[in-house]
């Protein structure tokens, strides 16, 4: 009883991940991930970084 159980469940887990994988958005488009911004949180990051270089010159 429990080898079924195990064999489901993997299986189970298995077609979870394949049905999530084929229904992202990103992969209707052809640039993929990277045509996505790079991390634009660490965007006014970086700018408030070179402010302080900028005045430390």
């Amino acid at each position: 009883m429990i080898d079924y159980f195990s064999i489901a469940l993997t299986h189970g887990l298995i077609l979870l991940a394949c049905w999530r994988l084929l229904f992202r958005a990103d992969l209707d488009e052809e640039g993929g991930a990277a045509a996505q911004a790079e991390k634009p949180w660490l965007r006014d990051r970086n700018r408030d970084q070179d402010q302080e270089h900028a005045a430390d010159a």
